[in-house]
């Protein structure tokens, strides 16, 4: 059923990103990346092929214009433009919502907690209260996607975002006055194939947290609808390690998150680095030059 933003927020204002759609390979092995603790089958092939080529080592000035691309504008802006920092300050819990199709739940947790294990500040989790949740995943067949965006967001706002986008998945995030994100939804389809599934749960999760925006002059992120990558890749471990640092707030414009990011990029690099294995975050230690 659609989500009555009034009854949730102050002000009734959303900003909905997706995933345009693409050709992909489906692959037979479900898979996911080994994180922490938590055991994973060998990765689906795509995905290590990915990673294995993906470029790990950015300058500050490179992260810097990432995260203003990223994190100050959206792909599709349905009320007026914020150019400010958008972010949840307060613990995520994520409400899973499955229907028909092959069960993807403990799939999606996994990726849950791989983000909040290379994301520091983050409090994030999946929950089975709904009640609690203010992030809820549905997980649908690709022939469900298109009702259930109308269902969602209302037969006008569904017009305009297949006319937009042409989306094969979604993430919408609702935010309050302060600009602090108080909702978020995503719908991911379960049956386009096991890459399709993780890029879309990977970039969709992380754009609901705040990283809203696509932008296809930044060739190293997911955040680029001409980018696949079914893992969470270093560059954007910085984004949203820079967001979700806690110097960074809710509605802070580019020139005061530019004040701080400098001693933030020191502690972003720290974390990476450290969440990673070495050859996947290389230390980088250039001054930041704001020409």
């Amino acid at each position: 059923m659609p989500i009555d933003h009034s009854s949730v927020l102050s002000v009734p204002a959303r900003n909905v990103v997706t995933k345009a759609p693409r050709v992909l390979m489906a692959f037979a092995l479900a898979t996911l990346v080994t994180f922490g603790s938590v055991p994973a089958a060998a990765e689906n092939p795509e995905i290590s092929s990915r990673r294995a080529a993906a470029r790990t080592d950015f300058t500050n000035e490179e992260i810097r214009k990432g995260f203003f691309k990223i994190a100050f504008s959206a792909e599709l802006q349905l009320d007026k433009p914020a150019g400010r920092v958008r972010k949840f300050d307060e613990p995520v819990r994520i409400f899973v919502e499955a229907a028909s199709g092959p069960d993807r739940r403990d799939e999606l947790a996994r990726v849950v907690a791989d983000i909040r294990s290379r994301v520091n500040h983050l409090d994030i989790a999946v929950t089975n209260d709904r009640h609690t949740a203010n992030f809820v995943v549905r997980l649908v067949s690709e022939r469900k996607l298109k009702p259930t965006i109308r269902a969602l967001y209302g037969n006008g706002t569904a017009k305009r975002i297949q006319q937009a986008l042409n989306p094969e998945c979604l993430s919408g995030i609702g935010k309050d006055e302060r600009f602090r994100i108080r909702r978020a939804e995503v719908i991911l389809p379960v049956d386009a194939g096991d890459f399709t599934f993780y890029d879309c749960a990977y970039e969709e999760l992380l754009q609901a947290l705040g990283a809203i925006n696509d932008d296809n002059s930044v060739p190293w992120t997911m955040f680029n609808d001409d980018v696949q990558m079914g893992f969470f890749d270093v560059n954007d471990q910085y984004l949203l390690n820079i967001l979700y640092d806690p110097r960074i707030n809710a509605g802070m414009t580019k020139d005061e998150v530019d004040a701080v990011l400098p001693d933030i990029l020191s502690s972003a690099r720290k974390w990476v680095h450290e969440a990673n294995p070495p050859q996947r975050a290389e230390s980088e230690d250039r001054p930041i030059n704001r020409n």
